[in-house]
């Protein structure tokens, strides 16, 4: 028997560093990362907590195992792609795993040993923007503000009261007007009744913002 299995006990009969990581996977999509711990996740693959560290040394290592399975969702922006475009698919990508995955959203950017995935994807943005013809610095600028608008549109997303139109229209008109006595707030009961009368979809301010972000960047492309 070797060291490190004498240390932390032989690997668990079935498993595999990848089976491990897409469980931790599935717990945090279903109960938020801080519930899982090495104890939680070894129950629900059926092993010993001390067969666990045959594969992840660590919590740390296993977080930044699950980022990268992450990141190797998100679409990166492809080759010969005006750059709008591709920034345009690759944040529609981002948001659409992080709707998957809310409980990685605030450790997209904090793992100090990035994984090949997440390498990549920061590579390949990166790329594009310079390629477009930003700066060093604007690359930086467009490539932090983009992920900062991404992460905190995602964020926001995950904790509203309603996904789709209908149900919007269902929680204006039942839990929000009631709220809003029109002499009393008349803007906000203004807003939400147009809103309801309009067919508000949430999905779409996404787009809105991030037009608006891209087309605040364009003229920065030839700046040094």
């Amino acid at each position: 028997m070797s060291g490190r299995e004498q240390r932390h006990g032989a690997p668990g009969a079935g498993l595999s560093k990848q089976r491990v990581v897409a469980e931790a996977i599935r717990l945090a999509d279903g109960e938020g990362v801080d519930a899982l711990t090495m104890r939680r996740l070894a129950d629900a693959l059926g092993a010993g907590a001390m067969s666990l560290y045959h594969y992840v040394a660590s919590k740390d290592e296993l977080l930044d195992a699950m980022i990268d399975i992450v990141f190797d969702e998100i679409e990166l922006p492809p080759d010969g792609t005006e750059w709008q475009s591709a920034m345009r698919r690759r944040a529609a990508s981002a948001r659409q795993v992080l709707a998957r995955h809310p409980w990685a959203i605030g450790l997209m950017e904090s793992r100090t040993s990035p994984g090949p995935a997440n390498l990549r994807y920061h590579e390949a943005v990166t790329a594009c923007l310079r390629r477009a013809g930003f700066s060093v610095v604007m690359a930086t600028h467009a490539n932090w503000l983009l992920d900062s608008y991404v992460y905190g549109f995602a964020l926001q997303e995950a904790s509203l009261p309603f996904d789709t139109a209908d149900e919007f229209a269902d929680m204006a008109e039942d839990v929000y007007l009631p709220q809003l006595p029109p002499d009393e707030f008349p803007y906000l009961n203004e807003s939400a009744a147009a809103l309801v009368a309009a067919g508000f979809d949430p999905a779409e301010q996404f787009i809105f913002g991030l037009d608006l972000v891209l087309d605040a960047l364009e003229p920065l492309r030839t700046s040094a």
